[in-house]
């Protein structure tokens, strides 16, 4: 008879849930916040300069967060190079 934990099918609901969550947040939050963001600087200020500066703002934040996949995988390579590298190179110094 195998047994297995009845923790693991609540672990495999909170896995789901988070990543559900994750992928709500990532691709319908944030820019909806972004361009709520954009529109109350517009419609408060009225003036062209804000705006835009808020724009730019704005997009820099979309595309870092639509980019998390590959800021992960970036800090997971510089982790994983200074956690415990067996040699030094000539160029790593």
């Amino acid at each position: 008879m195998n047994t297995t934990p009845l923790a693991v099918g609540w672990i495999q609901i909170g896995t789901g849930l988070g990543n559900d969550t994750k992928t709500l947040i990532f691709t319908i939050l944030i820019p909806a916040m972004c361009g709520a963001f954009v529109l109350i600087v517009g419609f408060k200020t009225r003036a062209p300069g804000p705006t835009i500066m808020a724009a730019l703002l704005a997009a820099v934040v979309w595309g870092l967060s639509a980019d998390m996949d590959s800021l992960k995988d970036r800090t997971t390579d510089t982790v994983n190079q200074y956690d415990g590298p067996t040699s030094i190179q000539r160029g790593d110094r």
